[in-house]
């Protein structure tokens, strides 16, 4: 096996005039929980669907366990448990059969570890999926996902449909597990918070283009968050070098930057400037930063609602 689990290479897909991926390159190392963070339409699904071989790259290459997934389907996809954004499911089955039925498409299905998760979900064997939740089925889904403890899990918005609380205790202790047996997670998620706590690399995905693919810890750390406070108004945008986004009005403004910040501190104060605050900046702060640099001034709120 290569080291890197995934290898996509300079991949193009295109539905009509629509560019879902863009000369996208991106590497997913075994053992590693991976986070793929964009806007929804962002290409994320196009991505996982390309590693799962659902679609053909029309340029450039995917690789899954050193394998095509389009040429080797069934050695590849016996390897990986997915778990898709759309909860499609046998309605007139209960859930103790769908599982049952599941089992016969994986030779490595534990029951043992699919009980205990049945019982960690809080879901009825005997329920009919027809009267599930929304919740209940991303429970169902991630449950028949990982009973046979596959070496690749791929989760597609794996949020959608949990509380926060639930989100909180069972996404990140279930992805943390899988990682700590040296298996591999790869999962996409418009909730930048969920992906900072629990990825330990992130790659970002904007209108099909890759703008950010590094350690969780890297683009935390190169990236920080400046208040400014100008001695006067300030009637344009500052530009300071370094800054990938800047807003605010009059003399307070804040910065997000990715720069020299020694450049950027003397250029604060060639601007007759101060840094009131310096702080890391979130993984959501340089998201935005990085996809829409474009200024908007910051408006006080006045009795809870925007001025």
């Amino acid at each position: 096996m290569t080291e890197n689990v995934i290898e996509i290479k300079n991949v193009t897909r295109t539905f009509g005039k629509t560019t879902a991926m863009d000369d996208v390159s991106l590497s997913i190392p075994k053992g590693s929980v991976f986070g793929l963070v964009g806007e929804n339409g962002a290409g994320k699904t196009t991505l996982i669907k390309h590693v799962l071989g659902l679609l053909k790259a029309q340029s450039g290459h995917v690789s899954v366990f050193g394998m095509n997934p389009v040429d080797q389907p069934a050695a590849v996809l016996s390897r990986i448990g997915y778990l898709s954004e759309i909860r499609d499911m046998p309605d007139w089955m209960k859930i103790g059969q769908l599982l049952k039925y599941m089992r016969g498409f994986y030779p490595d299905w534990d029951d043992g570890f699919a009980e205990e998760l049945r019982r960690t979900f809080e879901l009825d064997a005997g329920q009919k999926i027809k009267g599930l939740s929304r919740g209940q089925r991303a429970r169902v889904g991630l449950l028949t996902a990982l009973a046979h403890r596959p070496e690749l899990l791929l989760l597609d918005e794996p949020s959608s449909g949990l509380d926060p609380i639930v989100r909180r205790d069972i996404l990140a202790a279930i992805i943390r597990t899988v990682a700590d047996e040296g298996r591999t997670v790869l999962f996409s998620s418009h909730l930048l918070d969920e992906v900072e706590r629990v990825a330990d690399n992130v790659a970002m995905i904007h209108s099909g283009k890759l703008i950010i693919s590094d350690t969780l810890e890297s683009v935390l750390s190169s990236h920080r968050r400046l208040t400014l406070r100008f001695n006067e108004l300030q009637s344009d945008t500052p530009q300071l070098p370094g800054s990938l986004s800047c807003s605010g009005e009059g003399r307070e403004w804040t910065v997000i930057c990715n720069g020299e910040m020694e450049e950027l501190k003397q250029a604060v104060i060639d601007r007759d400037a101060q840094v009131i605050s310096e702080d890391s900046a979130s993984l959501d702060e340089i998201f935005v930063a990085h996809v829409n640099p474009s200024t908007t001034p910051h408006r006080p709120r006045v009795g809870g609602k925007m001025t």
